[in-house]
């Protein structure tokens, strides 16, 4: 033993003594499948930990004693050097204290990471019957899908994004009580204003109702220790210069195509002399700490997925704004991020469509059980060649795909005056974002 008896039994109390704290109801996706620990995964600063204290919330609220909710936060200082059997005697001296609990304690261990081993722990206990576990951390081994080969097949993923536009909406107390339909002019009015600012703001719960200044800074904070931590400390990257070029170039051109020659001919013209295998490490280190999510052309064809641009895509809109130069508000590409981001929260995978003339259609998604979306998103309705463009995309993709829906999503909320091509639907964007809840 490390930790003393009277610390973990005060530690015991503290977790037992856990007040209730109003938490904003999060939309997230929870697998229903028997016999498997639940790992809480994201971004850092994305509100894993306060999904736990939710769901340990509304576990008690449903009736189940409180003393079955255990909810440990690892990462205590007087903690330091605790190791597996000190969280193993922790949890037996519960079970000694509540008897009665026994097969029906609920467990949820946030920044698990601060105890070696505790995989292994997590593991037995599952095979001895406990079902109910929760796990979350901050390093990137717990932010990344490596936590289903730590537990060996017997979790599952629990994907929480920052905030969505509806969990926006409700964290501000702004959430729609009915369907977008029966909303009036100026509630859709208000909703839309909402939704621009959303495109800019982003979901970060910290970063709700701050300055653009504070804002700024925050969000910058999250990309240097995500960076620092979950990416250099932990693959020990030897070129923190090639990484930094990476990382600022794909949070400053959300959507944009990105090829590892590319970058690797950019930054060899600079002078720094970095190898295209290392490159795509470095692509994959940040897409696996969730600060970018990343796209390849739809294709059958391997090879061509691998040799056709991917699009990347930061994993929350206000991500953008502190690495953008060029002036530049909040748009399409904005918007386009928020769409992708929802499609990931609502369990589809997705890639971008490249027509036979050239032209290319933001997404198409798929999700079992349910027919394929093809999604085009643009800021306005008409006025543009861009508008006539986007649609003839669409027109050209429509006929691969026969099952598909075929979806222009639009910032402006205007119906479009001319008629659409058959089996085209326009949908606004703010209600297309309000359609599901999780």
């Amino acid at each position: 033993m490390t930790v003393s008896h009277d610390l973990l039994r005060l530690k015991l109390a503290e977790a037992l003594a856990t007040p209730t704290v109003a938490l904003t109801p999060r939309d997230v996706r929870v697998p229903a499948v028997p016999g498997k620990a639940l790992a809480v995964i994201g971004v850092r600063r994305s509100g894993k930990t306060s999904f736990m204290a939710r769901r340990r919330q509304e576990r008690i609220d449903a009736g189940r004693p409180s003393e079955s909710q255990l909810l440990l936060t690892l990462e205590d200082e007087r903690l330091a050097g605790m190791d597996i059997a000190d969280l193993g005697w922790l949890l037996d001296e519960h079970a000694r204290r509540f008897p009665d609990l026994a097969g029906s304690r609920s467990l949820y261990l946030d920044e698990a990471q601060a105890v070696p081993g505790w995989d292994g722990l997590v593991r037995r206990l599952i095979d001895s019957g406990q079902q109910d576990i929760l796990v979350s951390g901050s390093s990137a081994r717990l932010l990344s899908r490596e936590i289903a080969t730590s537990l060996r097949g017997r979790a599952m993923e629990v994907l929480v994004h920052p905030f969505s536009f509806r969990e926006a909406l409700r964290h501000a107390g702004a959430e729609p009580t009915g369907s977008y339909e029966h909303l009036g002019p100026v509630e859709r009015t208000a909703l839309d204003e909402r939704l621009r600012r959303y495109l800019i703001e982003g979901g970060f719960p910290e970063a709700q109702g701050l300055s653009a200044a504070d804002r700024a800074a925050l969000v910058r904070g999250y990309v240097d220790i995500v960076v620092l931590r979950d990416v250099i400390e932990r693959h020990a990257v030897s070129n923190p210069v090639a990484l930094r070029w990476i990382e600022r170039q794909l949070l400053a051109q959300p959507g944009g195509p990105f090829t590892v020659n590319k970058q690797h001919d950019v930054l060899r013209s600079q002078g720094i002399p970095v190898g295209k295998d290392t490159l795509h490490a470095y692509l994959a280190y940040l897409e696996d700490a969730f600060l970018v999510r990343t796209l390849a052309m739809d294709s059958a064809s391997e090879r061509q997925r691998m040799t056709n641009p991917r699009k990347a895509y930061p994993v929350d809109p206000a991500l953008s704004a502190p690495f953008e130069r060029t002036g530049h508000e909040a748009g399409g590409a904005a918007l386009e991020t928020v769409v992708l981001l929802e499609l990931e929260r609502r369990g589809y995978e997705a890639a971008y469509v490249h027509t036979r003339a050239g032209f290319e259609v933001d997404f198409i998604a798929r999700r079992a059980g349910d027919p394929p979306l093809l999604l085009q998103v643009s800021l306005e309705t008409e006025g543009d060649a861009t508008w006539d463009r986007e649609l003839r995309a669409l027109v050209e993709a429509a006929p691969r795909y026969p099952d598909a829906r075929a979806v222009i999503l639009t910032l402006d909320a205007a119906p479009p005056s001319r008629p659409l091509p058959p089996a085209i639907t326009w949908v606004p964007a703010a209600r297309w974002l309000l359609e599901e809840a999780g």
